[in-house]
């Protein structure tokens, strides 16, 4: 028995005959209203300036319909997705890792690292790793991680307390919207 598909009407625009109200509000080329009527009244006075009739708002009471150029009205919805994409910034995890034995320039460092990937709007995730018995000492790790949060307090707040994980401590830092 073969499978017989359903054309997926959906997906499709409500534009011309796909508009199936009995009264519409409709809107000129100009943005003026001419007022509601029934649908097939719209559609010709939208053929005679061989244009199309593009529903706007199927919410609205009566839905609204626009007598425009779908094809040209397609294009520029596509051109301002493209346009939000290209500005859209996605916030991503920028690790700085370090000992607790760290010394005070290479500590300098990382912060100026973290501070610059806060500044770029990037998350910063500080880890302090431990080797061997090092692991005794979490407490001097917590100092020091709770001290480069302060550090950074300009620049962004902890997300994440200082917490172990296995042979690391790490705290994450988001930026200052």
């Amino acid at each position: 028995m073969p499978v017989i598909e359903k054309k997926r009407t959906r997906d499709l625009p409500q534009i011309n005959e796909r508009i199936r109200f009995p009264k519409i509000r409709v809107i000129d080329t100009d943005g003026a209203q001419l007022g509601i009527m029934p649908p097939q009244e719209a559609l010709q006075l939208a053929e005679e300036k061989e244009l199309d009739l593009v529903l706007l708002s199927d919410k609205a009471d009566p839905p609204v319909c626009r007598i425009m150029d779908y094809g040209k009205y397609k294009f520029e919805q596509e051109k301002k997705a493209r346009e939000a994409r290209k500005k859209q910034h996605t916030a991503d995890v920028k690790e700085v890792k370090m000992r607790y034995k760290i010394e005070e320039h290479d500590y300098n460092v990382r912060v100026k690292q973290a501070e610059r990937f806060l500044k770029d709007g990037d998350k910063v995730k500080a880890t302090v790793m431990f080797r061997g018995r090092e692991i005794q000492h979490s407490d001097l790790a917590e100092e020091l991680l709770k001290r480069m949060a302060t550090d950074l307090e300009p620049f962004g707040e902890v997300q994440q307390a200082p917490k172990k994980e296995g042979r690391n401590m790490m705290m994450l830092i988001s930026p200052k919207k």
